[in-house]
């Protein structure tokens, strides 16, 4: 099913919403990195449900459980399982759910491609599975940071037609943490819960646009042709839950200029060092980062799971209309945020340790 994401740093993750428990399994993490349940409890609390009001209600703690890998608070360089349990499910909100396909979501693919499926709370396609890739998230981003001072922050940037103004050179975690709804700009937030929130109370959902930086990253990672950095950073944030779409550097807005107009341009700084004028690749050229900050943005569709009456069909075929039940994030932004960090450095990791077996040595 695809489950398994990564080379050198490869994780694995299990579980389904009402299940026992999801998590992960992490191979390839060097020894002797010192890491605690509560440097992954803090990334875990950023993508746990209940968190604020424009959240789902959902009561889950989401504590973690450090199964192996780690001793004495040091990992060993063996495989690290981490494991969440399930504790407040409702299943029998999704009953009707069992025969009826929910608009826009995976229960009709699913039944398509396995003919069976776990329908309690979406089962494997909901987006608790994102807990392991979060909690791994949180152990490559230590390794980043400690091998090459590299920090990967996001922050939502648009919420339906309400876009923060935001500079991803110089944002901070404090900034993004400041506000429920993730966004730093601290006027555009405020009107961004209210929307949220009254989308809400309508039974309806929205979308909206996270943006992510990755600073500090060394010249070099990135694997041409089909492991291009930026290829692997778009398979990584597109496996997200409702992800539908992915740009980097100018992106789309990119097609509106000339190349002289997009081209950025080299220049040597005080150190030396080959640096770019301008940043309009996003910090990768040719799928090779070239040192500059690496900046790229993720759209995330309506949640589908909505309590507005809409029409469908069962698994038999027959017309139907069905008004969704359970508990769901009115707009998934917020607590995509710490998703779409995980994913980006995990690829970066990844792409890191690979990196120290193929750097040039003369």
């Amino acid at each position: 099913m695809g489950n398994t994401f990564g080379h050198l740093f490869r994780i694995t993750t299990f579980g389904e919403s009402h299940g026992g428990g999801v998590g992960v399994v992490i191979d390839g993490c060097p020894p002797q990195l010192e890491i605690t349940a509560a440097e992954i409890q803090f990334e875990l609390d950023r993508r746990r449900p209940g968190q604020s009001k424009i959240t789902t209600p959902r009561k889950e703690a989401d504590t973690c459980e450090i199964l192996s890998g780690v001793f004495e608070g040091k990992t060993l360089g063996t495989p690290i399982a981490i494991l969440v349990r399930n504790k407040d499910t409702r299943s029998q909100d999704y009953d009707e759910m069992a025969v009826k396909y929910r608009p826009s979501h995976a229960d009709a693919t699913y039944d398509a491609k396995y003919g069976i499926r776990n329908w309690q709370g979406g089962g494997r396609s909901s987006a608790r599975e994102t807990i392991g890739r979060v909690a791994a998230g949180a152990i490559a981003k230590k390794i980043l940071r400690q091998v090459a001072n590299l920090e990967v922050i996001g922050y939502v940037k648009r919420i339906k037609d309400l876009e923060g103004i935001v500079d991803p050179n110089t944002v901070t975690l404090e900034q993004v943490e400041s506000n429920i709804v993730r966004c730093p700009d601290a006027e555009c937030a405020n009107r961004m819960i209210e929307l949220i929130e009254q989308t809400g109370r309508q039974g309806d959902s929205i979308g909206g646009v996270v943006e992510c930086v990755a600073r500090n990253v060394p010249k070099g990672l990135g694997e041409p042709v089909f492991d291009k950095l930026e290829a692997d950073i778009a398979k990584a944030v597109m496996s997200l839950p409702a992800s539908k779409g992915f740009e980097i550097g100018s992106g789309f807005a990119g097609t509106l200029l000339t190349g002289i107009e997009h081209n950025d341009e080299f220049y040597i700084d005080e150190n030396g060092e080959i640096r770019t004028v301008t940043n309009r690749s996003g910090g990768i050229q040719g799928g090779i980062s070239n040192g500059e900050n690496i900046i790229l943005r993720v759209a995330f569709k309506p949640t589908a799971t909505i309590r507005k009456e809409q029409k469908t069909v069962t698994n038999e075929g027959e017309e139907t209309v069905l008004a969704g039940k359970g508990r769901h994030d009115p707009c998934v932004l917020p607590r995509a945020v710490p998703m779409v960090e995980a994913m980006v450095a995990l690829v970066l990791c990844d792409h890191l340790l690979r990196n120290h077996g193929q750097c040039k040595v003369l």
